[in-house]
């Protein structure tokens, strides 16, 4: 259903030299873990995921690596939760219609931040 938050944990930069020349970036994303969690709506409470990731950004030719850490949290329907879940617990796979908006948000926050 759709994307209700993103936390950043931990932010690493090194640089390693200045810029020259022509820059490229080479980003990658990596989910790491998915885990339930609750939202709370006033006094109920729902079922969320919370899919643990690392973000790192290159700058070429041995400019700068920067390394994010965080989590974003998804929320839906109990029933494709819990599917959800089950399916990362048994082969480490998420749908991709689930997938594509947490990887787009954590992509477009991360780039912002990176910059």
């Amino acid at each position: 259903m759709t994307v209700v938050g993103l936390q950043l944990h931990k932010i690493n930069v090194d640089k390693q030299g200045p810029a020259k020349g022509k820059v490229s970036v080479n980003n990658n994303v990596a989910v790491k873990d998915v885990e339930k969690t609750d939202l709370s709506f006033g006094t109920s409470k729902q079922d969320a995921l919370k899919f643990t990731f690392e973000f790192k950004a290159a700058y070429e030719p041995k400019i700068a690596t920067i390394t994010l850490e965080g989590t974003v949290t998804y929320f839906d329907q109990p029933k494709i939760i819990d599917d959800i879940y089950k399916g990362w617990k048994k082969d480490k796979k998420v749908p991709p219609d689930v997938m594509t908006p947490v990887l787009n948000t954590i992509l477009t926050r991360c780039n912002v931040e990176a910059m």
